[in-house]
């Protein structure tokens, strides 16, 4: 029974939020159960997309993304996939009506990864964010407002700004992995090699500009998102205040993290402010 299979795609999203990120699984479950499962469902697609240019380092990763790139269409087109990642995501793009230019800027900037390891300039820059950031940002924005067209038109800019601060964090984060392992340099007009103090303040304060902007719209929300999404941002502007105390050499040659007992804080304040409305 077709049921069956959707039930076990769905399940295999789930799975795939829970192990490769604990913070966002635990944001996920502050969400309310009727949207719940259809982030997972976008997760579990952009994760594994995500997985095949940065992780799959003993395959030929051009081969794999062009198959999973095809998979895609089909499943778009034909409503079914026996690629269970896809079969949950294809449910949630029709339930919503996802718009179709979003998963096809998102699948080009993975797409750059298998090629482009340097962005020098800022339009370079903020097109990659676009497409791997943004539009992640207003997947979940469609399911958010379950259809409002005036409301999702009212909160898309503060979707993207949230996107790209998330992203940002990421880059800052990741440095020494990205540069190291991967060969990569996101941040224009920086000198990895020679990062200083100057330039991560100057990459940090970009940052808090989108992440205003992103706050400003997590208010507006309907109710069953608020909450969730206020904790994905407590969890990254935490992460965030980490990074900027600390010494940018240190940053170069460690992957800093928040503690798993400061990420149970957040959570319990987050709640507190939700509770009184204070969101």
């Amino acid at each position: 029974m077709k049921e069956i299979f959707d039930h076990v795609s769905l399940a295999c999203s789930q799975t795939v939020t829970k192990m490769y990120s604990t913070s966002f699984s635990t944001a996920t479950r502050m969400l309310a159960p009727s949207i719940r499962k259809d982030i997972h469902n976008i997760y579990g697609f952009v994760r594994f997309a995500d997985e095949i240019v940065d992780s799959f380092h003993d395959y030929d990763k051009q081969t794999l993304f062009s198959r999973f790139e095809d998979d895609l269409e089909f499943a778009l087109t034909d409503k079914i996939s026996l690629n269970p990642i896809l079969n949950s995501f294809q449910k949630t793009f029709h339930d919503y009506q996802i718009e179709k230019h979003l998963v096809d800027s998102f699948m080009c900037s993975m797409r750059l990864d298998l090629s482009k390891s340097k962005y020098l300039t800022e339009e370079e820059y903020k097109n990659y964010i676009y497409g791997s950031a943004d539009v992640v940002g207003l997947m979940c924005l469609t399911v958010f407002v379950q259809g409002d067209r005036e409301k999702y038109d009212e909160l898309k800019e503060s979707a993207m700004s949230l996107g790209s601060a998330f992203q940002k964090v990421n880059f800052l984060r990741d440095l020494k992995a990205d540069h190291e392992e991967l060969s990569r340099t996101y941040f224009p007009n920086t000198n990895l090699n020679e990062l200083d103090e100057v330039s991560k303040q100057q990459i940090i304060a970009d940052i808090e500009a989108d992440f205003a902007k992103g706050l400003s719209g997590i208010c507006k929300l309907p109710v069953e998102a608020k909450f969730g999404v206020y904790t994905a941002y407590r969890y990254y502007r935490k992460l965030l205040s980490k990074l900027k105390s600390t010494p940018s050499l240190e940053i170069k040659n460690a992957r800093i993290r928040v503690p798993n007992y400061v990420k149970a804080s957040l959570l319990a304040r987050s709640y507190v402010k939700y509770r009184l409305n204070l969101i």
